[in-house]
């Protein structure tokens, strides 16, 4: 009967950790940046990001445009990232695969999915800036 009850016992609370345990959850970076075929230096805070930016986008240069951190979990979030562009974040609870909405003024420019690998940046490339000439928006994102 002993037996039993220590069995049942440890079933329950291995039942009861298994629910409590905590949902993935990892921190989410992401940086809005403009990329232009115009010379110049690369902003210096995107030298981490630089040779993933080239191998992606292929322009000459990139520029810092703005930033927000988050969590990644279950729910919903947005992200200000600089000059009235947002990103609505939705995550899984039990990944790292997350749905993007990526808006300016209103306006939906990207509705996405994404499998981020922690430490391993993912890079957006999105539409022009109207600015100058072959100028465009791109959001890099990494979770830690």
């Amino acid at each position: 009967m002993k037996t039993i009850r220590l069995v049942l016992t440890l079933f329950l609370l291995s039942l009861g950790f298994s629910l409590a345990a905590p949902a993935h959850a990892a921190d989410l970076h992401a940086v809005l940046i403009t990329a232009s075929n115009e010379s110049g230096a690369t902003d210096p805070r995107l030298a981490n990001y630089e040779v993933t930016l080239r191998r992606v986008l292929r322009f000459k240069s990139y520029t810092y445009q703005g930033s927000d951190s988050g969590r990644i979990g279950a729910g919903q979030q947005t992200l200000m990232i600089g000059q009235g562009h947002q990103l609505e974040i939705e995550g899984g609870a039990h990944t790292l695969s997350i749905r993007i909405r990526w808006t300016e003024g209103g306006r939906t420019l990207m509705n996405t999915g994404l499998t981020l690998r922690a430490g391993v940046p993912a890079v957006l490339g999105g539409p022009s800036t109207g600015r100058a000439e072959g100028e465009v928006y791109a959001v890099i994102l990494v979770a830690r």
